[in-house]
């Protein structure tokens, strides 16, 4: 990591990244919730909102869309992934490379790393060169950093978690995307595991706003930096409402209550 270097999708030193990769990675199910959602158009119209500090797309929807959006996005360009349609050991293409996100205008790049896979020393190799490139042009690294493979037996345990978030630092990330291990005591560990690189969590399956807004005060109580959220917003009918709960506790330190009030949803408690 190089201090500073993620500027450009943070704020305040926090990041509210929304995640939009979900079409290579899971298919046009994620979209079905809200059908408008399959238009990449309508995910970039709620990432203009104050509290997105950058959006993370595959190459395909950036070159469409993003030249429509950078005035008032970030792009954080996510050169790797695979369908769900691959049944093998976990793995991820580079789809594109740095130079040429970089031409896109892109801030950032995303990488995502199996460590525990048997693929795991190609994709060590090809994050370095990643890394290595994105310090030529300036920009940010994000690594998606999730333990996976035939011999890895829970990928969610605590330390599982912060080893996880320690690749990250170890390999040269400046954030680290990792799960939620379960209880603010274990995102600590994986917060204290990571030095002073960053480390947000991932948004995961959508729940419901009271849900998804305690857990996310949790992980800030517990040192994290942020969040990189797809479902968890777009699958909502009103995304901007739990954009301003969101924004509320990550970059204002509210309460869940607060945070929830922010919503529209409920008063805020006395």
């Amino acid at each position: 990591m190089i201090p500073g270097a993620d500027s450009a999708i943070t704020r305040d030193g926090k990041a509210l990244i929304l995640a939009y990769d979900h079409g290579l990675e899971h298919g046009p199910v994620d979209f079905e919730p809200v059908p408008e959602t399959t238009d990449p158009a309508t995910v970039f119209d709620v990432a203009t909102h104050g509290a997105v500090t950058a959006v993370a797309v595959q190459k395909g929807v950036a070159e469409a869309y993003y030249p429509s959006y950078e005035d008032d996005v970030s792009l954080l360009a996510k050169l790797n992934g695979t369908s769900n349609l691959w049944m093998g050991e976990p793995d991820s293409s580079v789809n594109w490379s740095v130079d040429y996100a970089a031409e896109l205008g892109a801030d950032a790049i995303g990488f995502t790393v199996y460590g525990g896979s048997n693929h795991e020393v190609e994709m060590f190799e090809e994050f370095r060169q990643a890394q290595e490139a994105a310090r030529d042009h300036d920009m940010g690294v994000v690594m998606w950093s999730y333990p996976r493979g035939q011999g890895l037996k829970d990928d969610t345990s605590p330390g599982t978690i912060a080893y996880a978030s320690r690749l990250g630092l170890e390999l040269g990330a400046d954030i680290a995307k990792v799960k939620y291990p379960g209880s603010a005591d274990a995102m600590e560990w994986a917060v204290d595991s990571a030095g002073d690189m960053k480390v947000v969590m991932s948004g995961g399956s959508k729940t419901s706003d009271e849900a998804f807004l305690s857990t996310v005060r949790e992980a800030m109580d517990a040192g994290a930096n942020g969040l990189a959220v797809g479902r968890n917003v777009f699958q909502r009918e009103n995304p901007e409402a739990i954009l301003d709960g969101l924004e509320a506790v990550i970059f204002e330190d509210a309460s869940v209550d607060e945070a929830l009030a922010a919503t529209g949803a409920v008063e805020a408690s006395d």
